[in-house]
């Protein structure tokens, strides 16, 4: 399995490099979202916030990951992927390394919700040029091979939060996220829009007919089921995930011995989105996101019932492996229900309307941990929206595998 992915993605240098260095951008992003969950249970302690204050600086910074995955979106159907996914790197770098200065939780919100913005506006810009970069029989894999960048970053934010914020402080992480900006120098040269978006850019459509396109006949199906996906995969991932480090503190654990159970549920992404990206091409893409959608509900529930240490952590490796491997097949299947020139607009608001689910999930969190509801009745409402997206797309999502969009319009 790993071979047959290696050879089919990597023989080619160009595509080979446009997925590396994707995938890096990836990767920060990742590492920011995931130093934003250590971090939270650390300022609970260090600046005594409260249950609800630290649902609020999530839910705050998936606001600006809305509104950067819809404006994005939209701009990269207008001025191209690359340009848009270099400011959108930048734009989140820049502020999270601020957010190492902050004074005050209200600064620190501000800049959350900044760096939201251009964390958010990337990943679906980032997907789209992959996605129409790779010839159609692999688009699937590719897409979610990059999606497995994610899981490094979390890694990564794992590594910091275990080796530097007890000994260096919260702020020295923050410091750390600043890094992505050196990047973006290099990724100004080593990555370049896609020749299906070179080919489209002279007739390219004003926003109002991108939009009444996403919702015209022939895709507004697939756009309803889309949005409902979206909103229930990242409502229930950013609801779980971001709360994990504390959801260990609340069920007894110290600070870095729940840093250290954390970074091993992480490493349980890998093999989720691996596993994903062979079954996505042999299988397809409903398959992938129903099966594994409905893993991550059972696996909710075990994790929200777990009584042991170790049910606990194997809980919390069954859903960190399940979930993240149907994020990267929602990622990979996306892209494939447009063409060319709705394509990054189609996948930002889709984006959009989940991450306005990534901002109630952690709100709904702090807000029933803080009236004292128990954290099995808080797993089960994830149990409930994930099985809603699985029936949605089992019901009335188009299978894409192996389908190319742009002969379809």
């Amino acid at each position: 399995m790993g071979n047959d992915t290696a050879v089919t993605l990597f023989r080619d240098a160009k595509l080979r490099k446009l997925l590396v260095s994707t995938g890096l951008s990836w990767l920060f992003d990742a590492m920011d979202v995931g130093l934003v969950s250590f971090i939270a249970a650390a300022l609970s302690v260090e600046w005594g916030l409260g249950a609800q204050q630290i649902g609020l600086m999530a839910a705050i910074n998936s606001v600006g990951m809305a509104v950067g995955a819809a404006v994005a979106g939209s701009l990269a159907d207008r001025y191209g992927r690359r340009s848009i996914l270099l400011w959108t790197l930048l734009i989140f770098s820049v502020a999270s390394g601020l957010s190492a200065l902050a004074a005050s939780f209200a600064v620190l919100c501000v800049l959350r919700f900044i760096a939201g913005f251009g964390l958010g506006g990337e990943l679906p810009v980032a997907s789209t040029l992959v996605s129409e970069s790779v010839p159609v029989k692999d688009r699937g894999r590719a897409i979610v091979l990059l999606e497995s960048f994610w899981a490094g970053g979390w890694i990564l934010a794992a590594l910091i939060a275990y080796f530097v914020i007890p000994r260096y402080g919260w702020r020295m992480a923050f410091a750390i996220g600043a890094v992505p900006a050196l990047y973006a120098l290099y990724l100004r040269k080593a990555v370049q829009d896609s020749s299906r978006f070179l080919r489209q850019a002279g007739t390219k459509l004003s926003f109002r007919d991108r939009m009444n396109s996403v919702w015209s006949s022939p895709y507004r199906k697939s756009t309803a089921a889309l949005w409902v996906l979206w909103f229930t995969v990242v409502f229930s991932y950013y609801g779980m995930f971001l709360w994990l480090p504390t959801v260990m503190v609340l069920k007894g654990f110290g600070l870095l011995k729940s840093f250290q159970y954390v970074l091993i549920i992480t490493i349980a992404q890998l093999p989720g989105y691996f596993t994903a990206a062979y079954f996505i091409e042999k299988y397809g893409r409903k398959f992938v996101l129903v099966t594994y959608l409905a893993m991550t509900a059972v696996s909710a529930i075990w994790f929200g019932t777990a009584s042991s240490e170790a049910m606990l952590v194997t809980a919390g490796i069954c859903l960190s492996f399940f979930n993240l491997g149907a994020w990267g097949a929602m990622y990979a299947y996306t892209p494939e229900l447009y063409p060319t020139s709705i394509r990054a607009t189609g996948v930002g608001f889709a984006a959009a309307i989940g991450r306005v689910g990534g901002v109630i999930g952690p709100y709904l969190v702090g807000v029933l941990v803080a009236a004292g509801v128990p954290l099995t009745a808080v797993f089960i409402v994830f149990f409930i929206a994930i099985l809603v997206g699985a029936v949605t797309v089992l019901l009335f999502a188009p299978e894409t595998k192996g389908i190319d969009p742009d002969r379809h319009i």
